[in-house]
């Protein structure tokens, strides 16, 4: 929440030569989105690794991920309609370039980029896909096959683990080789050096605070909807089997209380037959 209000209201009356040289490129939708899809991403992930798919808590991290969808929506519209830098169009994904960065990075280049680079551009869109991707196969998992889709949706997650450690490493790299503070940028939204030109003059706050109360909607829909003792969730007209809950619980305990049953009197019945042989025995 500090984060976001730091995003929203950032102050803009500091003075002093290197403020001065800073200037706006991220709109505030932008750096919403970024901070509000790494926090989640980050606790569907820890739940994922850390919490048994049996426990009651694992369904946490199917609600994580129906908000991450939406919020990646989110995101693909506004980067079709958005500022200069957070369009798709203004992204650097031209292999040519991405070569070029890289190549640039050890060879001590300090090219500068106003918006997005070529690594950060390509590593976006994949996470988004991949978002995308896990949403979907984690629908599918819990409203038509589990061991259908387990095996990809293990495949999505695991290569979006190694594309954000990825990301996170460039991130890091960058800022030592270009001086270049891109993690502060996607916090304030601005960047030194940047030409006139390459500047956005509005922060579009309506637009973050819109896409804040439309993720904290689904979020509250997600909540109301979901039955924790039956581990089921009410979405749009559906409803979806999320855990293990007591109601399935009670089910799978009919029938195994009822295999008992008859395990019991087939023994039963064996001990009659072996005492009635027993009385009939000659010797």
């Amino acid at each position: 929440m500090f984060l976001l209000l730091k995003i929203l209201f950032a102050d803009q009356r500091k003075s002093g030569k290197r403020f001065y040289m800073r200037k706006l490129v991220y709109d505030a939708p932008t750096r919403v989105f970024h901070t509000l899809f790494s926090a989640f991403f980050v606790c569907a992930i820890i739940i994922a690794k850390t919490i048994d798919h049996d426990s009651e808590l694992f369904p946490v991290h199917m609600m994580i991920g129906m908000t991450i969808s939406v919020l990646v929506v989110m995101r693909i519209i506004w980067g079709l309609v958005g500022t200069r830098h957070a369009r798709f169009s203004g992204f650097a994904l031209n292999p040519k370039d991405l070569v070029a960065y890289f190549k640039g990075i050890w060879a001590g280049d300090k090219r500068r980029w106003s918006g997005h680079n070529p690594a950060s551009s390509w590593s976006a869109l994949i996470m988004m896909s991949l978002a995308l991707g896990l949403s979907t196969t984690g629908y599918l998992m819990v409203s038509v096959d589990v061991e259908a889709y387990e095996d990809i949706h293990e495949i999505f997650a695991n290569t979006f683990l190694v594309v954000a450690i990825l990301h996170v490493a460039g991130v890091a790299l960058h800022t030592f080789r270009h001086k270049d503070w891109i993690a502060r940028s996607m916090l304030e939204g601005k960047k030194e050096g940047v030409p006139d030109v390459d500047t956005i003059s509005d922060e579009k706050n309506p637009f973050a605070f819109l896409m804040i109360g439309i993720v904290a909607a689904f979020a509250i829909l997600l909540i109301n909807g979901y039955d924790r003792q039956t581990q089921s969730l009410a979405l749009f007209g559906t409803t979806l089997q999320l855990g293990e809950g007591e109601g399935h619980s009670h089910d799978h305990g009919h029938e195994d209380g009822h295999d008992h049953d008859h395990d019991q009197e087939y023994e039963e019945g064996d001990e009659e037959l072996d005492l009635l042989f027993d009385e009939d025995d000659p010797l």
